[in-house]
């Protein structure tokens, strides 16, 4: 009787319910064990679920436009005040491109489209993505996630003086003007050292970090490089006049970019008024 013989034989006396076989001995090690809850002595493995991807866009209060910056002026009011006021205008555009929807996309929201350009000016799938809306070509587009899409429809035309009103509070997103690289003293307002008895450090960086410990440079670290031209965003501004006239909005204060940017207006998020808490 070998030994694998005897190790077998006894193992079966131990473990009723596992067979042992001395040709498949090797492989037995290899392959992965096999069990069911019918067996109190193997441990359960819980597989893992995959948490699905949700969207991350925020809510907005309202549907918005797009808008083009013309510059800035002062604004005389009735009783006298001079008000600066930020001059935007209005380019052929603004008309819902995509209606997105719970069922469709997973999220609502509003696709809208702006300014007009020619046809070879866009690719065979943006021109064939705005013939299915039965739009014109447009240059820009913009989502606008929403708590409800009700009453929106492809190829439907967003009027600024329809959707806000003189003394409505707003936000403005558009792109900086790029500044190219500054130091830390204009990109960050940092102070600079004395001009005179004997100084060497007039508009130096100073010091980064400690030596040895921890040796390096922290993440996020004030440093001198490239200013400007990133997106931001100016929050609860007021409308100060709307002229249908001329189709021009001023808006109080300064606005993003320079003259010619391309501007997104929304309603301002006012938490517990027009957007939820949560």
């Amino acid at each position: 009787m070998s030994i694998l013989s005897i190790s077998a034989s006894s193992s079966s006396s131990l473990l009723p319910n596992v067979s042992f076989s001395s040709s498949k001995c090797c492989s037995s090690f290899l392959t992965p064990l096999t069990h069911t809850n019918s067996n109190p002595f193997l441990p359960i493995v819980k597989s893992k679920k995959k948490k699905p991807v949700g969207v991350t866009m925020s809510i907005e209060a309202g549907i918005g436009v797009m808008a083009t910056k013309l510059g800035m002026m002062s604004f005389f009011e009735p009783n006298g005040k001079v008000v600066p006021v930020t001059v935007v205008g209005f380019k052929e555009g603004n008309i819902v491109t995509q209606v997105k929807t719970e069922a469709t996309d997973g999220y609502d929201a509003v696709q809208v489209g702006y300014r007009r350009v020619r046809d070879r000016k866009l690719t065979k799938p943006e021109m064939g993505h705005i013939q299915k809306a039965g739009s014109i070509p447009l240059r820009h587009l913009q989502e606008f996630r929403l708590q409800s899409v009700d009453g929106f429809e492809p190829n439907q035309k967003l009027s600024f003086d329809e959707l806000f009103n003189e003394g409505d509070i707003v936000d403005v997103s558009g792109t900086t003007i790029g500044k190219g690289f500054q130091g830390g003293i204009k990109r960050h307002n940092f102070k600079r050292g004395q001009m005179t008895h004997g100084s060497k450090s007039h508009r130096a960086l100073g010091s980064i970090g400690a030596g040895t410990t921890p040796g390096r440079v922290y993440k996020g670290k004030k440093m001198p490089g490239r200013m400007g031209g990133t997106k931001t965003k100016i929050r609860k501004l007021k409308i100060v006049k709307i002229d249908k006239d001329l189709n021009v909005v001023m808006i109080k204060g300064a606005l993003p970019g320079k003259p010619g940017n391309l501007l997104r207006i929304a309603p301002a998020k006012i938490v517990g008024k027009n957007i939820p808490k949560s």
